[in-house]
């Protein structure tokens, strides 16, 4: 007997709906929304609070401070899109400072949770009273989700602005300036649909992609000075993408090194590895973010910077589309 059949009225979270990455459309056919830095999940409230991530893995036991949710939903059976994030000294959400909750899956410390609070910025929401709306257009879904709240404030959840009267090349402007990860362009009359989809656009202030470790260079003390990165080409293969050695603190290349630790092996994962000399290569078994100016294929990432580790699959991890200068 399967878990739904045991319990055939419970919400079921459908797999997220994925934006494109490419230049921010023009005309007035779209909304636009401020990309954050954070952790995509889907929060569900039936009654209590469930949070699974992007692949479906159950993490509600990584954020206990979400259950606060349900009350600032008046425990209303629902289904939550958005983004888990945590904040920095500037107020800004930041996926450094959210690492700090992870492993995925442990609960974690009355102390941590005080230290690093997380909270859930909800972009959309595809179920309502056991409803599935997913075929609402978009407009109609934001309309519902901004009165879904019956406090004024709460330190669980916030439903972010979106603006149909904003450029999007100035709302990227803006986002530079004050520090955020880009925007995302979403169609006013869109159905939610799981999966990748051109009617969700995202444009990073820089262009980002996810890259499977397979090697590092080593830095001082044991720590990681730069990793090495690959993603799977059309036939499947492992490609050198390049290497990256910034945007790392000193915590966290520590970090990737206790990480990495048991997964070496002495044959390079990538056939480019064959040539090169004082790599310290790894199973393919970690996915990362990093930020990039230019992607060439077979040169690779051009001023790349790490921003962290992602729960993605590995076998998922394909090299970028885009060739030349990142939109924005």
């Amino acid at each position: 007997m399967t878990r739904a059949s045991l319990f055939p009225d419970r919400l079921a979270a459908p797999a997220p709906m994925l934006a494109t990455l490419g230049q921010a459309p023009h005309g007035g056919q779209f909304a636009v929304e401020v990309k954050f830095d954070g952790q995509r999940g889907m929060l569900t409230v039936d009654p209590r609070v469930r949070v699974t991530s992007r692949n479906g893995a159950d993490i509600t036991e990584t954020f206990p401070e979400l259950s606060a949710v349900a009350a600032a939903v008046g425990g209303r059976r629902m289904i939550l899109d958005g983004e888990i994030v945590a904040v920095d000294e500037h107020g800004r959400p930041s996926f450094r400072r959210l690492q700090r909750r992870w492993p995925q899956q442990r609960r974690p410390s009355g102390q941590l949770v005080r230290e690093v609070p997380t909270r859930f910025l909800a972009f959309d929401v595809v179920n309502i009273d056991g409803e599935d709306i997913t075929h609402w257009p978009y407009r109609e879904r934001r309309e519902l989700l901004d009165t879904l709240m019956v406090v004024k404030r709460s330190p669980a959840l916030t439903v972010p602005r979106h603006w149909t009267d904003v450029a999007p090349a100035d709302m990227l402007a803006i986002c530079a300036d004050q520090h955020h990860e880009g925007i995302v362009c979403k169609r006013l009359d869109s159905p939610y649909r799981s999966g990748r989809s051109r009617d969700w656009i995202k444009s990073p202030v820089r262009a980002t992609t996810e890259a499977v470790i397979v090697g590092a260079f080593a830095g001082r003390r044991g720590e990681v000075g730069a990793l090495l990165l690959a993603a799977h080409d059309e036939a499947g293969r492992l490609v050198l993408l390049g290497q990256v050695g910034t945007g790392f603190s000193g915590a966290e290349r520590r970090r990737l090194a206790t990480l990495l630790a048991g997964t070496e092996v002495s044959a390079p994962p990538v056939a480019e590895g064959a040539s090169m000399s004082g790599v310290q290569w790894f199973k393919p078994r970690y996915v990362g973010e990093v930020a990039y100016r230019e992607y060439h294929a077979g040169k690779g990432l051009r001023h790349a910077s790490w921003k962290g580790l992602r729960t993605a699959p590995v076998s998922g991890v394909c090299l970028p589309r885009d060739a030349g200068a990142a939109p924005g």
